[in-house]
């Protein structure tokens, strides 16, 4: 059976046959739904290329990736030409089972809104906070319908800079006002955590480690910066010199794969900020090295993340 009559593409049946080496290498690297989006992924591509003629070349993917739509923190265009590794934890569903038994809970770093609104469950009065003025916009258009008010609150400094001068931060509520604390990807200020969080309460936060994107650094050909293998004790030391006590502390790595050159400029396009000395402008050239082999791709990275559960006594 050919690839893309397994994947549903019987228009284009013996177009990849089962005998191709990637057909044999693959389902070591990739299994399950992702080897089928993987495979749909090609189809679509071959579909393509048996209806124009021709190859997307690197410039005309390229400039594909950069018109495409990108707000708030939606990263679902990526659908079709990335995959990521569930992490060992779901923190939406930690963040939900919490959620079932909380009055008041605070989204940190909402972005756009789009985990808040997947969420199973959420508190009876829940606030989603963004500190970067576009995505307040984007995250109300998308929250408000669902009842759900949407603040700018002040950005902390990143944890790993923070000094006790200046770290931002500071949360527009009350003491003890807050059950449930959930934080996907932003910085904190845990005194503030601390602060707002009712006795009991819970703070869930998930974090990206260092490293992150060291892979991605290094296909461009840059350098990337002597860093501590993760900064979750950091994290551990903050949370509990603020009075929390944590219940749940773990690190994963997960494997992320991009299908193509678009997927790998988009991304970047979003994060560029965390590869220090990234622009399109001047690593185009490197970028069209892996696009030119084919051998390249998929390209498979790994990605950086933990998590911490802690609760305020009382």
């Amino acid at each position: 059976m050919s690839w893309c009559t397994a994947a549903g593409g019987d228009g284009l049946r013996g177009a990849v046959s089962s005998s191709s080496p990637a057909e044999a290498t693959l389902p070591a690297l990739l299994a399950g739904s992702a080897l089928r989006s993987f495979r749909q992924l090609i189809c679509s591509r071959l579909a393509g290329v048996l209806e124009a003629g021709t190859v997307p070349g690197f410039d005309e993917l390229v400039t594909e990736a950069l018109t495409a739509p990108f707000s708030g923190w939606d990263f679902s265009w990526l659908d079709r030409r990335s995959w990521t590794e569930p992490l060992p934890w779901d923190y939406s569903a930690r963040v939900a089972a919490l959620a079932r038994s909380a009055r008041t809970m605070l989204d940190m770093g909402t972005g756009g809104g789009e985990a808040l609104s997947r969420l199973p469950a959420r508190a009876p009065r829940t606030i989603a906070a963004e500190a970067w003025p576009p995505n307040v916009a984007v995250a109300g258009r998308r929250l408000l319908p669902l009842g759900i008010p949407v603040i700018q609150d002040e950005a902390a400094r990143d944890n790993m800079d923070q000094d006790g001068d200046n770290d931002g931060g500071r949360l527009p509520f009350r003491d003890g006002s807050l059950d449930l604390i959930c934080n996907r990807h932003e910085s904190f200020l845990a005194l503030e955590v601390s602060r707002v969080l009712a006795p009991g309460g819970s703070f869930v936060t998930q974090q990206v480690d260092y490293h992150d994107n060291d892979d991605l650094a290094r296909i461009l050909g840059i350098e990337t910066p002597e860093e501590p293998d993760s900064w979750i004790g950091l994290a551990e030391l903050q949370i509990t010199e603020a009075g929390l006590v944590i219940e749940e502390a773990a690190r994963a790595s997960q494997r992320i794969r991009f299908d193509d050159i678009a997927a790998v400029v988009y991304y970047l396009k979003a994060v560029s900020w965390s590869i220090p000395g990234y622009s399109l402008e001047k690593y185009r050239d490197r970028l069209r090295a892996p696009h030119a082999d084919a051998s390249a791709w998929p390209v498979v990275t790994s990605g950086h993340r933990f998590l911490l559960v802690a609760s305020k006594p009382g």
